[in-house]
């Protein structure tokens, strides 16, 4: 079963996304700023990591260059799941190594669910996922 991390700092956001994928059968751990969501990716190896941008002690970015500097993470694929809309951040987070920059008002948690589970699928095949 694959493992997601969540790592977002909104409550209400944390529970809807981790509610969606224990129902689609993701095992799931949650982390609620940057510092914890790195120590968890440390500790858990998850598959695939979901992260915010905009969080205490550690934004997203931060988290990003941390996670992909790392050689016991550098290799887990990280999707920016946030509310900026910028492209600079778009463009920035996919130049450090993120595989997929989404806007949490423009999909629904479903959506969102179905585009991981294409990057796993991506990732099981070892192609890099289109983005």
């Amino acid at each position: 079963m694959a493992k997601i991390l969540i790592i977002e700092d909104d409550p209400l956001m944390l529970r809807l996304y981790q509610k969606i994928f224990r129902f689609e059968g993701f095992e799931v751990d949650v982390a609620t700023d940057g510092e914890l969501g790195l120590d968890s990716a440390r500790k858990i190896k998850p598959t695939l990591i979901l992260l915010d941008i905009m969080m205490p002690k550690l934004n997203g970015l931060q988290v990003l260059e941390k996670l992909k500097s790392d050689s016991e993470t550098k290799k887990i694929p990280v999707v920016m799941l946030t509310n900026l809309a910028g492209s600079q951040d778009a463009e920035k987070a996919m130049s450090m190594g993120a595989v997929k920059y989404i806007i949490k008002s423009e999909y629904d948690p479903k959506q969102v669910t179905n585009m991981v589970k294409e990057i796993l699928a991506g990732y099981t095949r070892d192609d890099i996922p289109k983005t």
